[in-house]
């Protein structure tokens, strides 16, 4: 037995995805009518249709500002999209406010683990190596392992947890966005401001 799709079902996923409505309609013909194993599938095909997009060349984009309130934090970030169209786009704007406004909360040291300063890291192995002294040797590397990655998962502004939804990573909000806006974007760059830091 078919579940019937209405317009009103199709409305509402979309409202709630922003998938297309094509997609929706196909999302929730194939769940037989289950909202949320429908906003898994439209979730899955986001994230497929990303990763076709990662390659392309993303040469226009936003520069903005985020100052905390108060004026004790600010933020200068820089994030690029292919086209000026959907530089202009408020979905894009919010976007790159809501990643400055999370750079000012969570204080990351760079955008990706490829960019971390190595004389951090070797300061953050030495701290490691030190707490795992006495452990057992062959415990001991999966130890320094797992603290650098800690490390890098809190410092690596592309796999912190977002602060807006903790449950997913900057990485994964920003392949949701490249999804929703069928454009590659890349978070350039940033620098974030402190008084007395």
């Amino acid at each position: 037995m078919s579940v019937q799709i209405t317009a009103k079902m199709v409305g509402e996923l979309r409202e709630s995805t922003g998938a297309g409505l094509m997609d929706c309609k196909k999302a929730l013909v194939e769940a037989e009518g289950d909202f949320d194993q429908a906003i898994d599938l439209l979730r899955k095909r986001g994230v497929a249709k990303a990763a076709k997009k990662v390659g392309r060349d993303a040469s226009e984009g936003l520069i903005d500002t985020y100052i905390h309130l108060g004026g004790k934090v600010g933020v200068l970030c820089e994030i690029n999209c292919e086209s000026d169209f959907v530089a202009k786009t408020d979905d894009f704007k919010q976007f790159v406010r809501d990643i400055a406004m999370h750079i000012a909360a969570a204080s990351p040291v760079c955008v990706s683990r490829e960019e971390i300063d190595p004389a951090l890291l070797a300061d953050e192995r030495k701290v490691a190596e030190g707490q795992a002294e006495g452990k057992p040797p062959a415990a001991v590397e999966k130890i320094i392992e797992g603290k650098i990655n800690k490390y890098l998962s809190e410092n690596c502004l592309l796999e912190q947890a977002y602060v807006k939804d903790p449950d997913k990573t900057i990485q994964q909000v920003l392949t949701e966005n490249i999804a929703r806006m069928g454009e590659n974007m890349v978070i350039r760059r940033f620098a974030r401001f402190q008084i007395g830091a």
